[in-house]
């Protein structure tokens, strides 16, 4: 008993005892995961384990296994070294396992024990086998399932009703029978009641019995009157006492049930009749009416004389008890009195009679009205004539006979009131007459009435006898839709199911002829949908306005008569633009040529971009992310500018990030990729880099080899191409045998052409012409090459002084042929060869007899040869002159070599 009181007073977490009796208790909340721990059976047990005293080795493994994995194993798991029980994967649900007086009924094994929710606890019962045999025993392992609030309550009929007599006093108690479920316990089981609208006269009240149940008690606040609310539906609430609270609800009806609390009233206290002395018998001379407001038995209204009417008038007029109807029942003879007086009494149970007085007023004639009889020719029930609308015109409905019956007076006949009816003679019979149509009966118009046909004597003597006609409808009605052309609009984008409209179509026939029925035509396509019966128009799927922007198809109304009709509208649905397709350029990277100098803001290209979107949301902006400075773009024709003329040689390509953005509302963009490649011009004639100055020199020695390099000169070009292919050639020399020096076209390089002699030292000047070979005109510079031929430089002073001076070159317009090979060259030296050998062979002899001539001369008048050279330098004439510095492209750096 203590662990019981341990079981229900503990902590939320799980506890065990333990004695000798091997039987270990547990708690555990219901709808736990897998793998919370239930408790451990070594440590609760007590059992020696490998973290214990004693040492490991000398310690057998403990195992433990459940004796039988009946119902109760598979809510846990066992471990079978530890011994730690822990839930399973398959969720507890206690209201599952412990249905109300259900008990343990499997022996030997694992079970689930159970009493009442609300007083003994919810039990899964394991047996646990505990190895090996010295520490052998049957552990009883009682888990306590402990509830949770999962369960809302429910009531078992999802409408109650309740009669409340409508006399039923203040505080007066009914009980619902139906009070609501809640398989939960304790507090998690249904707590209160209450009235979502109590209508000022009703509460609830909860009373609970010995076992606990709840059950909910109506109470009356107030004073009902059925005549004046005979009904109250209102809604009942259960909660339990969860944490959150749960609720069920169901619908409570409120009868109120009807007693005798009102009498019966005649609307009237009197009634004035008047009635002729020469009526049958049976004439209809009034009927009286009293009304009681109860029900039912309740409500029973019998009618008859007062003790006050006298016998002769009670002789005279028959009245009905349960009708009220008078009516005459004996003749008017000439002692009838003129006058009766009917007091007549309205009895209800319970009731003082209500009274109404009749007067009734005779008449006396001496003669007897005209007869009016009818022959019904078309369908009579009952005396109303029924007519179908499409009969045709003149269509008999009955013969009128019209007679005297004492046979003294002429009598005529005529047709009182308006309707498309004839009364005419049949001849040529005498007081016959035929009731006719005169034009087709519509019942959309008139569905029915009253004909009167008078009969009078040559008295005056009147008589009315009235027919009655029904006219029946025909299906002669088409639906009709409000409009032959319904417009509709949709926004693209939509919802699945959409709701476009409700088609409507009227139709003038009654009952199921007038019933409307809507279908698709078959133009619509397949993802329309129209309700047979409400008409409305869905779309099932997303619509694209770039896609399709407007859908036209016909829908149909027909109606439910045989045939059936129908009539056939056409719909029309424009999908109206949304935002949702970004600018898209026609190409992902555009690529342009310029030539550079390009003029500022001349076109460079032209950027074309698309929005599928229509409207404001089509309308694309453009602009440059980057290089803004420099580039700028029209928005509206997509032209591309540049502020500034462009030079490749500063830069060749720009790549620029175009930004297409759209007038949406959220906008949407893109971005294009754009290179700009700059053609090249020739706009920069060739730079000579060596020699450096004009002023500069080289000393070639008299013993240099034909055909030896002497020295280079070396140029670039900043532009590209053809443009920057680079030509040598020399256009003007000045010194002793000028020719003797060559320039390669293609590199530049100077070489020696012939053998110096000893009249070939001295000066020389070269004008080299470096060019390109731009297109349309080619570009060029000058540099002056000089050569000083001699074994030493003994006076650099006046070298730089003969530098110093400009030379008149004459200048050599043709024009550097770099497409010829230099071994062209080398072979016309070669060609010459030959010829040079025999010249020197032949001259041998006589320059060994001038030598000793030669030597004396040249000893005597070296000096004078050395001044006559140096104006010689000067003052030879050329054909044509050049200034050197005009030649120059660019400023140079005069140094000396």
């Amino acid at each position: 008993h203590l662990l019981l009181f341990l079981l229900f007073v503990g902590p939320f977490n799980c506890f065990a005892s333990y004695s000798r009796a091997t039987e270990l208790f547990y708690s555990l909340k219901e709808g736990l995961p897998a793998g919370v721990l239930i408790g451990s059976l070594a440590r609760d047990l007590r059992l020696p384990t490998a973290g214990g005293q004693h040492p490991a080795a000398l310690q057998p493994p403990l195992s433990f296994t459940l004796a039988s994995h009946g119902l109760g194993g598979q809510y846990v798991q066992l471990d079978n070294r530890s011994g730690e029980l822990h839930t399973s994967a398959m969720e507890i649900d206690r209201e599952a396992l412990c249905v109300e007086s259900s008990g343990a009924t499997i022996f030997g094994s694992s079970a689930v024990s159970s009493s009442s929710p609300s007083s003994e606890p919810c039990l899964l019962l394991l047996d646990v086998l505990v190895l090996p045999q010295e520490y052998f025993r049957l552990v009883k392992v009682k888990i306590a399932i402990r509830d949770v609030n999962d369960n809302a309550p429910r009531f078992p009929v999802p409408h109650i009703h309740l009669s409340v007599p409508e006399n039923a006093p203040v505080n007066t108690r009914l009980a619902i029978e139906h009070p609501a479920l809640d398989p939960d316990m304790g507090t998690n089981s249904v707590q209160t009641y209450r009235l979502r609208d109590n209508y000022g006269v009703f509460t609830l009240d909860v009373e609970e019995n010995e076992s606990g149940e709840r059950t909910p008690y109506l109470i009356v606040m107030g004073a009902l009157d059925r005549e004046t609310q005979d009904e109250y539906v209102t809604v009942i609430i259960a909660e339990d006492g969860g944490t959150p609270p749960l609720v069920g609800s169901a619908t409570l009806t409120i009868g109120i049930s009807d007693i005798n609390d009102n009498c019966p009233q005649f609307n009237d206290s009197q009634l004035n009749v008047t009635l002729y002395g020469n009526s049958s018998l049976g004439t209809h001379v009034a009927t009286v009416h009293a009304v009681d407001m109860d029900l039912g038995s309740n409500a029973q209204v019998t009618y008859s004389y007062s003790q006050k009417v006298h016998q002769p008038s009670r002789d005279l007029f028959h009245l009905n008890e349960s009708t009220g109807a008078i009516t005459l029942s004996t003749k008017v003879d000439g002692d009838t009195p003129k006058l009766h007086r009917l007091i007549i009494l309205g009895n209800g149970p319970g009731c003082i009679p209500a009274v109404i007085t009749v007067l009734v007023t005779i008449i006396k004639v001496t003669m007897r009205p005209p007869e009016v009889v009818p022959r019904f020719i078309a369908n009579e029930v009952e005396g109303v004539v029924y007519l179908k609308e499409l009969e045709p015109i003149n269509t008999p409905i009955a013969f009128f006979t019209i007679r005297d019956p004492d046979e003294k007076y002429k009598v005529s006949c005529y047709l009182d009131g308006d309707g498309p009816f004839r009364l005419s003679p049949y001849k040529p019979y005498n007081n016959e007459y035929l009731l006719e149509t005169t034009k087709p009966l519509d019942f959309e118009t008139q569905q029915g009435g009253e004909i009167s046909v008078v009969a009078w004597n040559s008295e005056g003597f009147r008589v009315n006898g009235g027919v009655k006609v029904q006219v029946l409808d025909d299906n002669d009605n088409s639906p009709v839709f409000g409009g032959e052309l319904i417009e509709l609009s949709i926004e693209e984008n939509n919802v699945p199911n959409a709701f476009l409209t409700k088609l409507h179509a009227t139709d003038a026939d009654s009952g199921e002829r007038g019933q409307v029925s809507y279908f698709l035509g078959p133009d619509a396509p397949s993802y329309f949908a129209l309700d047979k019966t409400t008409g409305v128009l869905t779309v099932s799927t997303q619509l694209d306005r770039e896609e399709k922007e407007k859908y036209r198809y016909t829908v149909k109304a027909v109606d439910s008569g045989f045939p059936p009709r129908e009539s056939i509208a056409t719909v029309t649905i424009t999908v109206l633009d949304k935002n949702d397709n970004s600018p898209r350029f026609i190409n992902k990277d555009f690529s342009f040529f310029v030539p550079e100098n390009f003029p500022g803001f001349g076109e460079i290209g032209v950027i074309s971009v698309t929005d599928a979107d229509a409207g404001q949301n089509g309308w694309v902006a453009l602009s440059v992310l980057n290089g803004s400075d420099i580039f700028v773009i029209d928005t509206g024709k997509g032209v591309l500018r540049a502020k500034v003329s462009l030079d490749r040689e500063q830069q060749s390509s720009y790549i620029l990030w175009i930004e297409a953005v759209d007038g949406g509302d959220p906008a949407l963009s893109s971005t294009a990729k754009i290179t700009i490649l700059l053609l090249d011009i020739n706009d920069n004639p060739p730079l000579v880099l060596f020699p450096q100055s004009n002023m500069s020199y080289l000393l070639v020695l008299p013993s240099t080899l034909p055909g030896s390099p002497i020295t280079e000169v070396y140029a670039v070009d900043k532009d590209t191409g053809m443009n920057a292919v680079i030509a040598y050639s020399i256009i003007g020399r000045r010194g002793p045998r000028p020719e003797s020096f060559r320039i390669d076209p293609k590199t530049g390089n100077i070489t020696l052409e012939e053998s110096l002699m000893q009249n070939d030292y001295g000066l020389y000047r070269l004008l080299v012409k470096v060019s390109d070979h731009g297109y349309p005109e080619p570009l060029h510079s000058t540099v002056m090459v000089n050569l000083f031929v001699n074994d030493t430089v003994s006076n650099e002073s006046y070298i730089e002084s003969l530098l110093r001076k400009e030379p008149d070159i004459s200048i050599e317009e043709k024009q550097p042929q770099i497409s010829i090979e230099p071994t062209h060259k080398k072979m016309e030296s070669a060609s010459c060869m030959p010829t040079l050998v025999a010249l020197s062979i032949i001259s041998l002899g006589s320059i060994a007899l001038v030598t000793g001539m030669g030597i004396y001369i040249c000893l005597r008048k070296g000096k004078r040869h050395h001044r006559e050279d140096e104006n010689l330098e000067v003052q030879i004439p050329l054909n044509g002159r050049i200034n050197l510095h005009m030649l120059e492209k660019k400023p140079m750096e005069i140094s000396n070599i």
